[in-house]
């Protein structure tokens, strides 16, 4: 290998290096767990929760999930019932580490309803720790 070759495969090293260990944004962490979410996809969707996740219904002081383990067992049963479960984005804040989402869904356990949530996320070392969520 010549040195141009070599300068050449140095540099691509270093860029790939490089872009690999860049944080995600709250906003990219949110909008992967909803990606994976929309796909059913319960190990993606989980990769997104700290393991202390806490989510709580605005009103109420105490949270009605707790725990990487409890989400999990929810969610994994909403995905089984929920085979056209989808969520579209109404409109998305995004203020330091929260992201708030006005959510549109449809499908969640077979229903042809609509749902209309906001969904505020907080983002702590690209994994989400809390949702609070707004019923209409």
């Amino acid at each position: 290998m010549n040195k141009l070759n070599l300068i050449f495969v140095l540099i691509c090293s270093l860029i790939t290096s490089v872009s690999t260990t860049q944080k995600m944004t709250p906003e990219q962490v949110v909008q992967e767990n909803l990606d994976f979410y929309n796909s059913r996809n319960i190990e993606g969707f989980m990769s997104s929760f700290s393991k202390s996740i806490k989510m709580y219904n605005l009103e109420e002081p105490k949270p009605t999930i707790v725990g990487f383990s409890e989400v999990k067992e929810v969610y994994n049963a909403l995905f089984q019932k929920s085979p056209q479960l989808h969520s579209t984005i109404l409109k998305r804040i995004v203020i330091g580490n929260k992201v708030i989402d006005h959510e549109s869904i449809v499908g969640r356990n077979g229903s042809n309803e609509v749902l209309e949530l906001v969904l505020i996320y907080e983002v702590t070392n690209e994994q989400i720790t809390k949702i609070t969520v707004i019923r209409k």
